[in-house]
């Protein structure tokens, strides 16, 4: 992993950052002691960002607003079922 004095970062980090989006991270060093790691995160620049939830495109039914909808009414209307 490349390692870059503060004064290196500041002057290429445009040209730093690319190379973390392509997957090669850097340590940023003061007086040649590591402060910090920079990565890419995920999501950025064409990563395939993470899918939340449990569902996948096209799985709804059809019939998805209208599902339950006779036991909802009896429900509602104080009968007994």
């Amino acid at each position: 992993m490349q390692i870059v004095n503060i004064h290196e970062a500041k002057t290429h980090l445009s040209r730093l950052i690319e190379s973390a989006v392509r997957g090669e991270p850097f340590i940023i060093a003061r007086a040649g002691k590591p402060l910090v790691e920079v990565r890419a995160i995920d999501g950025a620049y064409g990563m395939e960002p993470k899918r939340l939830g449990f569902m996948t495109p096209g799985t709804i039914p059809e019939d998805f607003d209208a599902m339950g909808e006779g036991e909802i009414a009896t429900r509602f209307s104080g009968e007994e079922a």
